[in-house]
Order: C-alpha cells, then sequence, then structure tokens
C-alpha cells in the first residue's frame, strides 16, 4: 500500500483536457495544471488567467501536477515546492493533438504578448 499524501488523492480523473475557467469563457492557456486533489484543470502562471493558481487561492487545494505531456512534477503551493508523487487517475495529460498554447483557434496572433 502506498503512503497517502494530504492534498493528493490518486483516484480522482481530471476535469477535462482544457481549463475549465478558460473553456467556459472561450479563453486559451499556456500550460494546463492540473489539481492533485479534485482534478481541477487550469491554466498555468504564465497564462494570461492564471486559474491553477485562483483554484488554489479558492479551494486551498495545495498541490497541483503537470498536465503537459512528459512532465509529471507537482507543485505545492502552500510551500513553492517541486515534489514528487504517485501517478494519478488517468489520462496523464491533455492530448497530444492540442496545441501549446491552445487551443490552437482561440490563440491570438500576439500571445506573447499576453503572457506573464
Amino acid at each position: 500500500m502506498s503512503e497517502q499524501i494530504p492534498g493528493i488523492d490518486p483516484s480522482v480523473a481530471p476535469s477535462g483536457t482544457g481549463c475549465v475557467e478558460c473553456e467556459a469563457a472561450k479563453g486559451w492557456w499556456v500550460h494546463l495544471r492540473r489539481c492533485a486533489e479534485c482534478g481541477h484543470v487550469g491554466c498555468c502562471d504564465s497564462s494570461p488567467s492564471q486559474h491553477a493558481t485562483k483554484h488554489f487561492k479558492s479551494s486551498g487545494h495545495p498541490f497541483v501536477q503537470s498536465f503537459e505531456p512528459g512532465e509529471d512534477w507537482f507543485y505545492n503551493f502552500q510551500d513553492e515546492g517541486m515534489y514528487e508523487g504517485p501517478e494519478l487517475a488517468p489520462p496523464q495529460h491533455h492530448p497530444l493533438n492540442q496545441t501549446v498554447p491552445g487551443p490552437r483557434e482561440r490563440v491570438p496572433a500576439d500571445w506573447q504578448q499576453h503572457v506573464h
């Protein structure tokens, strides 16, 4: 049996393939982060709206995991540390054909002027 880490629930699936709030607002993102406690997928702090951090501030859920292909690191908002952790429920990342930044049809031509 693996060790339980407070703030990480490996059984919870991600909320979708893109940032929940950006999808609802027809926005776009640079990279995606997945809440390791509830599965909320939000956009990173380089993205215009920074929804992953906003989710932490409103929920108190401390850990996110990268939702990018080939990345499996965890970040703890409380102590700003990088961690290794358990494998979370699939899928492990957004679809491989999803662009970064994405989604392609909503990314403005001058997107680099809008990142943090």
